[in-house]
């Protein structure tokens, strides 16, 4: 992949997207998948740079993921500002597209979600619009789930077992990412990517924004009247932080 110069200060840390497009992304996994060459992927968001700020666990787990997407329309504009430009890829909308080529490759896929109806939902789907696709595992953790705890541990040994070489995490962030990367530790050869609410869509158990609302770059604005009292703080949140990320986009313009 090209190198990707975008970069965001998080608490002490500098968050790196890698990948600047969707099609990149996907080359590399299909790259990785074929040649049994695991990874854990990210999709950053303005919710995930908010906590990353206070949460030095979750840096940690964003430190280690070698593959980095831009999931939200403030990071593309921000990427555009600093004159380092990336692509919107949303990681709802890599599930489809990462079963068809886990299909492709042969690698059979596990699946991990906030229940077991959106895993076993989710996988159904999946069977149906990436023939050939193997789901070896679905599973859901209990609630609160600690990414590094007994459970994270017996997760990873269910993985083991089953052969899985992608595994789609939907459990939330921070979990997920750090979830992530305590699994790869141990199952080098797997792919870890971090879907968010991905699987809870496919199996029908959120509703996305409609497509002009996604097209009007609306959707964080859906989803806050959608659940004003789950989201809408969250919203506020990320937007206190955008102005500082400003300031960064533009000193990071001016040493062009």
């Amino acid at each position: 992949m090209a190198e990707v110069k975008v970069k965001f200060t998080a608490g002490d840390d500098t968050i790196r997207i890698t990948c600047p497009d969707r099609d990149a992304l996907l080359a590399e996994v299909r790259v990785r998948l074929a040649a049994r060459r695991g990874f854990t992927l990210a999709t950053l968001n303005v919710d995930h740079l908010e906590k990353l700020r206070h949460d030095a666990r979750f840096r940690a787990a964003y430190r280690a993921h070698d593959l980095v997407v831009a999931d939200g329309n403030p990071i593309v504009w921000l990427s555009k500002i600093a004159r380092r430009p990336v692509k919107l890829v949303p990681g709802s909308e890599l599930v489809e597209p990462l079963a068809r080529i886990a299909a492709e490759t042969g690698a059979p896929v596990a699946l991990i979600a906030g229940s077991i109806q959106a895993a076993d939902a989710a996988a159904a789907h999946l069977g149906r619009i990436a023939p050939g696709l193997d789901v070896v595992m679905t599973a859901a953790p209990g609630f609160p789930f600690d990414p590094e705890g007994p459970e994270a541990q017996a997760l990873v040994e269910r993985l083991k077992s089953s052969g899985a070489r992608l595994c789609l995490l939907g459990v939330g962030a921070p979990r997920q990412e750090r979830f992530a990367v305590l699994a790869a530790r141990a199952l080098p050869q797997t792919g870890f990517a971090s879907v968010g609410a991905g699987l809870d869509f496919l199996a029908g158990l959120q509703k996305r924004a409609p497509a002009a609302v996604r097209g009007a770059r609306m959707e964080w604005l859906w989803r806050a009247l959608s659940s004003p009292r789950r989201l809408g703080p969250r919203y506020v949140k990320g937007a206190a932080i955008l102005p500082g990320h400003l300031r960064d986009a533009l000193r990071l313009r001016g040493q062009d």
